[in-house]
């Protein structure tokens, strides 16, 4: 029997969970440590493994640890008015000690998260991993379709960040984008109005979006965080373990028979805790930590170097400040949103007096009917269970080609709205030369 070694000095009882000695330290460490206490005291290794889920969701929830802490210290040197709002981001830059490191590390931290989000979702599609598991209890449809609301959300908060260094690329990218959400059936003037507070980008809309960036948009998240990983271990863990249940000679066991309590009396039938199947615990379990915590440990600490290092080799772009009466040419939407401004712009077409409104088709209806597919897929998909949480699993095979050309369709839409979209969103080669173009007044 092990037992458990007492600390020895006050560091150890601040580390000792981290680094345990023993069986039953490990199990203690789950118990008796608040960060811990979101993991099971074992995990599979299978789980762990860097080719299966990238370590995508954890890559996402740093970076967004990241924004909350960067995005605290802003606020205490951010005013947001349109009088000084763009002088307070222009003195992070000259001003403020490591106020570029800063900001800097801010807008890069939001990019990144755009993108590990995105590619996240792209993972359970091509894993399968949002298919029902093996217990009777899981509901992995109901966690991807939250899923995707945190993907929206993860857009809307970089998008309502953008407003506020109230330069020209900031003015002109939320007029581009609001114009488009404008185009939305029946709604969409109200829903511009809401979002602008009024007919105009002004000192309302500049509130508006600073706290729908600060509070709500980033408490929506947590709390979709907090129950997209209460709901991971309700459908019990990640989809390869599915895999593993499959490969393995399962023997049925039959609950140990006890009593269960409630609040209101006794309970007769079993729990979740007694509803399992035995799988060789010993060869594909570890225990959490420090298996799992150093893994953790090293990815949070990995990405934080990466956000650090791009933040002192790549500036946040600060232009001259917003004006409403001098317009660039291009005007560009944010760049996560420029696929869509590129459909917007496909899709607009003039058959003699008739226009196709192309906001209305390319802004509105496809990425709708894209977004309602993505929602549905999950109860549409008729692949077997062995296809749960393996990349381009056989039986997936077309529906895997088809997510794909989605996928590229965009990055492609993006790069060429981003790099060869010039004045009059005319096509450019990146070595042809823009034609001086007059600024609109």
């Amino acid at each position: 029997m092990q037992v458990k070694t007492p600390p020895k000095n006050k560091l150890d009882k601040l580390t000792w969970t981290w680094s345990p000695k023993s069986e039953r330290d490990a199990g203690d460490a789950v118990v008796k440590n608040l960060l811990l206490h979101w993991f099971p005291a074992k995990v599979k290794l299978r789980s762990l493994s860097w080719s299966y889920s990238l370590w995508l969701g954890t890559i996402s929830a740093t970076l967004f640890a990241i924004l909350s802490l960067t995005g605290v210290i802003l606020m205490f040197l951010y005013v947001p008015s349109v009088e000084r709002a763009y002088q307070s981001v222009k003195d992070l830059d000259y001003v403020i000690s490591f106020g570029r490191i800063l900001r800097n590390s801010h807008r890069m931290a939001a990019h990144l998260m755009v993108a590990a989000v995105f590619l996240h979702m792209v993972r359970v599609f091509l894993t399968g991993a949002y298919k029902p598991g093996l217990s009777k209890h899981s509901n992995r449809p109901l966690n991807w379709l939250v899923g995707l609301v945190l993907l929206l959300l993860t857009f809307f908060l970089s998008f309502t960040g953008y407003l506020l260094p109230w330069d020209q690329l900031a003015y002109w990218a939320i007029t581009v984008g609001t114009n488009i959400a404008r185009a939305a059936p029946l709604v969409g003037e109200e829903l511009r109005y809401f979002l602008l507070g009024g007919n105009t980008i002004g000192q309302s809309t500049l509130i508006r979006f600073y706290v729908l960036h600060c509070f709500f948009l980033p408490a929506l998240v947590l709390f979709l965080f907090v129950y997209h990983m209460w709901r991971i271990r309700k459908d019990g863990g990640l989809a390869a373990v599915d895999t593993l249940v499959q490969e393995q000679k399962r023997e049925k066991v039959t609950p140990p028979k006890g009593k269960t309590f409630s609040l209101l009396g006794l309970a007769t039938k079993s729990s979740v805790q007694v509803d399992y199947f035995v799988v060789n615990n010993e060869k594909h379990e570890v225990n959490a930590s420090p298996h799992l915590t150093v893994r953790l440990l090293s990815v949070v600490l990995l990405t934080t170097i990466l956000v650090l290092g791009l933040a002192m080799l790549v500036p946040a772009p600060l232009e001259e400040p917003a004006n409403p009466s001098v317009t660039p040419n291009p005007a560009k939407a944010p760049w996560y949103f420029l696929w869509l401004q590129e459909i917007v712009t496909d899709t607009t077409v003039h058959i003699g007096d008739y226009t196709i409104n192309g906001a209305l088709v390319g802004g509105i209806l496809l990425p709708g009917l894209l977004l309602l597919g993505l929602a549905l897929w999950p109860y549409l998909d008729k692949s077997p269970a062995q296809a749960t949480g393996v990349w381009f699993h056989k039986t997936r095979k077309w529906q895997n080609v088809v997510f794909l050309i989605l996928v590229i369709l965009i990055v492609l839409l993006t790069i060429i709205g981003t790099f060869l979209r010039g004045p009059y969103w005319d096509f450019y080669w990146p070595w042809e030369t823009w034609p001086p173009t007059p600024m609109k007044l």
